[in-house]
């Protein structure tokens, strides 16, 4: 059902339209790509709760949802994009400096050997995305972000990066926002990174993505003033995320999906508010068609939230069980940077 016809036949007979939405006509076609399982049960009664006059309605001002993006939204094995990038800008720079393959992230990323990659430690994979990501102007990093983007492909699915985004979650954003939910990305990935492809992947504008950030220094430069990216980094991750959705929305959400340990103090913040609220988290267990991966993981770990989404009942989507496809079947063609 179109966002018209929900309207209209609201209007023209309350009754009714809540009728047709408690009985999922109008999310058959929103949810194509999930399975009528537990899971997109649990989410078409959650949606329909709220959005109904009763107890546990929610002014579509407060109907505020928040995602991760790493592995909740897209894929991130083997490797968490935003590095790939980071590694990509390092082989880049070490080329034009030598002396930088004395480190050992710069070294590996120049080698292009996967082994090598894998093994750097987690540390020296952060000094490799604070280099990268420093001493640019705010403007000539989302370029260079851009660029690569419509360059680069996924190892494994060949395929541009955003576009290997899980379809059933793409539904469930537009699901959302056809009830009226203001739909917000909180990640730890760098937010100037995300907001390169953000709305035009997702329909999330720039102002609603929330991500990890380096300090900025007000400057000028050929003329021009601008922002520069300094070599500080503040994460968004973990305890970090609550604390940042308070900071920049200034409301506690009632709906939060993620998939990893990283994303657990933002689920429990969500789901600790009063009234009808919604925890999801997205359980790797297709390596067939994606990956499975969860506590043994060095990447998107997903252990203790595992254990408290039992504790707290909140709504863990197989993979595997609940979706029919998980990436879009068009790609995108190539896009100009």
């Amino acid at each position: 059902m179109t966002r018209f016809m929900r309207l209209l036949v609201r209007a023209s007979a309350p009754a009714a339209a809540a009728w047709l939405l408690s009985a999922g006509f109008a999310s058959a076609e929103a949810l194509a790509s999930w399975h009528d399982t537990n899971s997109r049960r649990a989410i078409e009664s959650f949606v329909t709760t709220v959005t109904t006059p009763g107890a546990d309605f929610v002014p579509p001002a407060e109907r505020i949802a928040v995602f991760d993006n790493d592995g909740t939204l897209w894929t991130e094995q083997p490797i968490y994009t935003e590095f790939a990038f980071s590694l990509a800008r390092a082989a880049e720079m070490a080329k034009a400096d030598p002396q930088l393959l004395a480190k050992p992230g710069f070294k590996a990323a120049a080698s292009g050997d996967p082994k090598q990659i894998a093994a750097l430690s987690e540390k020296d994979l952060l000094k490799v995305v604070v280099a990268t990501h420093a001493n640019v102007t705010t403007e000539e990093f989302a370029q260079a972000a851009k660029t690569w983007l419509a360059q680069a492909r996924h190892p494994r699915f060949h395929r541009a990066y955003d576009t290997a985004v899980y379809q059933p979650m793409l539904e469930l954003i537009s699901y959302l926002r056809e009830h009226d939910f203001n739909v917000f990305i909180v990640s730890g990935g760098d937010a100037d990174f995300m907001r390169t492809f953000a709305e035009r992947t997702y329909g999330v504008p720039p102002d609603q993505v929330i991500g990890s950030s380096s300090t900025t220094q007000f400057d000028q430069r050929n003329g021009r003033w601008v922002l520069v990216r300094q070599p500080q980094m503040s994460i968004d991750d973990k305890a970090a995320k609550p604390s940042n959705i308070g900071l920049h929305i200034g409301a506690r959400p009632i709906f939060a999906a993620g998939n990893s340990d990283g994303d657990l103090q933002m689920l429990q913040y969500t789901t600790s508010g009063p009234g009808r609220r919604m925890g999801l988290i997205v359980h790797h267990d297709d390596a067939q068609r994606e990956y499975a991966y969860d506590r043994a993981s060095k990447i998107g770990t997903l252990d203790k939230a595992l254990d408290e989404a039992a504790r707290s009942g909140w709504t863990v989507v197989s993979m595997k069980g609940d979706w029919k496809t998980v990436f879009p079947a068009a790609v995108a063609t190539p896009r100009a940077p």
